[in-house]
């Protein structure tokens, strides 16, 4: 029997997402951030990377120097959003996950305060993925992991999100490889410092796709794996999963093609999907 006040999970998602749209837009749908308190989280992460670890970065050189420009890189760990913040030359915006089940509910709120365009997976989550053209479209900055989540420690293939806005945008691609994050915390745990490492590849693209539904749909497909492609040249050959250089990885890596919210929609059935 349901209770007093007790609304239906379809609802309660559904009033959450609006909830967030509406807060996050002007009348006008424009997406505006607070540009200060960015600033400040942005020296912590730089601050606080370089107290916690040793902290490398490889590549800065292949920034350019404005957009537009999409910013894509390998999703393994939590702190990789941090990770692309520290390192950016100019202000970004992310396009992420609404649901978050891989970071410690301790920090969860972070992503809330930097503020993104949040994703509800398994939707065509038109909302994130329009705003994050309009932004392109005026020369900014969008980051975002092609995989979809941070699923496993081997790369995997990309969601269409980061082909179709390459596609849509006419904005090149600069791929990210970040090495060493997921061991972070762990190290600290043994009073160790742990190496981790930002490697900045060179821009690339942009893409266009063209003919029937069908046509465009095999093409973003294949974007998605050239994407890959770069970011596995950034990262060692073992994490590469699928894309990496040693056939004898890509061989055992058959079957992690696996994405966990295949079928199901994020704000309908989140419950379905436990994270172990």
């Amino acid at each position: 029997m349901k209770q007093k006040g007790e609304e239906p999970q379809k609802q309660r998602a559904l009033k959450n997402k609006h909830k967030y749209k509406n807060n996050m837009s002007t009348q006008n749908s424009t997406y505006k951030p607070n540009r200060r308190l960015r600033k400040v989280l942005q020296g912590m992460a730089r601050g606080l990377f370089h107290i916690l670890s040793q902290f490398e970065v490889e590549g800065e050189e292949n920034f350019p120097k404005s957009g537009p420009l999409i910013m894509v890189g390998n999703h393994f760990s939590f702190l990789d959003p941090p990770a692309f913040i520290s390192v950016a030359p100019w202000p970004m915006e992310f396009i992420g996950g609404a649901v978050t089940p891989h970071a410690p509910k301790i920090v969860q709120f972070i992503p809330r305060l930097w503020g993104y365009l949040p994703v509800y997976r398994g939707t065509g989550s038109t909302y994130a993925l329009k705003e994050a053209q309009r932004i392109l479209g005026n020369g900014g900055i969008v980051g975002i992991f092609p995989e979809g989540g941070a699923w496993a420690q081997i790369l995997r293939p990309a969601r269409p999100g980061a082909a179709l806005l390459t596609a849509n945008s006419g904005a090149r691609i600069i791929p990210v490889g970040l090495v060493g994050f997921p061991r972070l915390f762990p190290t600290l745990r043994k009073f160790k410092r742990p190496r981790v490492k930002v490697r900045i590849g060179k821009p690339f693209g942009p893409f266009s796709t063209s003919g029937s539904r069908y046509d465009r749909r095999k093409q973003l497909d294949k974007i998605g794996h050239e994407i890959m492609k770069h970011i596995a040249d950034l990262i060692p050959p073992e994490k590469g999963g699928l894309y990496s250089s040693d056939p004898k990885i890509r061989k055992a890596s058959k079957g992690t093609e696996y994405y966990p919210w295949e079928g199901l929609r994020e704000d309908e059935d989140k419950d379905k999907y436990h994270v172990k």
